[in-house]
């Protein structure tokens, strides 16, 4: 990172960002510098992050910082997990997939597991010896969850899982995966249900490609494949079966929030690198930045971003509040990645020719902004969530 993104912004820290929380940015960003940074040029090429980055980061603190310390965590919020998230965003290391173990898999089982079960996996992903993934997208099943497959078939104390999974995050490195079923068929939406499955060992389970991307190249997303998968039965979510999709729509607000993160760290990322690239680069006689137009051009975006700034900070407090409903989730995700792609492309723009190439961060942020509006629900099915609050 060549500046701070956030001095660019000059903007005040938000309330739900205590001295701890800053601290923990602060030190995530210097992990992330000394740790990550230098080895992802290797991650891309490998299209997979080094298992040991995990574990250094679980060393660290940077795994599961929102779970209670009890069971292994570091007892904070989703305050924590956010700006973990947007140190991430601000290295410029956005295909290191903690985010998502973090602020998605994690909670799944801190909210609806039982005592043995947090006790049981929630330690080993605060050391990074579990990596998350949660299995929801199948070949003909992605924003429609209620189209999901894959079977989840009682045999005593065990159930029997058979259906195949995509474009699944952590996919080739994860070992604790919460599957999304069908327990009752006949049942819809209220037939699905959360099961875990920890993959080392699991006689039918099958990873596939690992998929050729169009950017995020170092994070590992796959296909997965289930056929005839034992499981216990006490390995699901809840207390009883048929509360997954429950489960997932009360789950979901978070992880569009923190599509958003993600959103604006990058935004701010582009903003500081391209302000100092116009100040560098001289054309006619003069840097780039000496023209009235790349002024005009990066006043707008400065203002743009700057508005985005202070709507996620008012969603993050919302949430810690409890108040962060659905269709304020949705205008969020939505607003903030259709923002990111368009402040992105206009900074490359500002970069020329350069921008085209691979060596400058605007490049690959280019490539890494766009499947934002397409995760976590496409931009178009949050359109959908947020008319029917009209």
């Amino acid at each position: 990172m060549t500046r701070n993104a956030a001095e660019i912004l000059d903007l005040p820290r938000p309330g739900w960002a205590g001295e701890d929380v800053a601290m923990l940015y602060d030190m995530a960003t210097r992990f992330l510098s000394d740790e990550v940074l230098p080895h992802y040029e290797t991650y891309e090429k490998n299209e997979i992050v080094d298992r040991s980055a995990w574990e250094k980061a679980g060393a660290a603190g940077l795994l599961c910082a929102s779970v209670p310390e009890e069971y292994g965590g570091s007892g904070g919020t989703y305050a924590h997990e956010s700006v973990i998230a947007e140190a991430l965003g601000h290295v410029g290391v956005d295909g290191f997939g903690i985010a998502l173990h973090n602020a998605i898999v994690a909670p799944y089982i801190l909210h609806y597991g039982s005592e043995e079960q947090k006790k049981r996996w929630l330690p080993k992903m605060a050391s990074g010896e579990l990596i998350g993934a949660i299995a929801m997208t199948e070949p003909g099943a992605g924003s429609d969850l209620q189209g999901v497959k894959t079977r989840a078939v009682k045999d005593g104390n065990h159930y029997s899982i058979s259906g195949s999974k995509t474009f699944i995050t952590n996919g080739q490195h994860a070992n604790l995966i919460i599957m999304v079923a069908k327990t009752d068929p006949s049942q819809g939406a209220r037939g699905t249900s959360l099961i875990v499955v920890e993959t080392d060992d699991a006689d039918g389970f099958e990873r596939g490609r690992n998929l050729d991307k169009i950017g995020l190249k170092a994070n590992d997303t796959s296909e997965l494949f289930f056929n005839e998968v034992r499981v216990p039965t006490s390995n699901l979510l809840g207390h009883e079966e048929g509360q997954g999709f429950v489960q997932l729509m009360q789950q979901l607000p978070q992880e569009r929030l923190l599509i958003g993160a993600q959103a604006i760290s990058m935004i701010e990322r582009a903003l500081a690198v391209t302000i100092d690239y116009v100040r560098q680069r001289h054309v006619f006689g003069n840097a780039v930045i000496d023209f009235q137009n790349t002024q005009f051009k990066l006043a707008e975006l400065k203002t743009e971003a700057t508005i985005g700034r202070v709507f996620y900070n008012d969603c993050v407090k919302r949430h810690l509040n409890g108040g962060l409903d659905p269709s304020t989730a949705s205008m969020a995700k939505y607003w903030l990645t259709d923002l990111q792609c368009k402040i992105v492309d206009e900074c490359l723009q500002l970069h020329g020719g350069y921008g085209y190439m691979n060596e400058y961060p605007i490049a690959r942020m280019y490539r890494d902004a766009r499947v934002q509006r397409i995760y976590g629900g496409t931009n178009e099915i949050m359109k959908v969530l947020i008319a029917r609050s009209l």
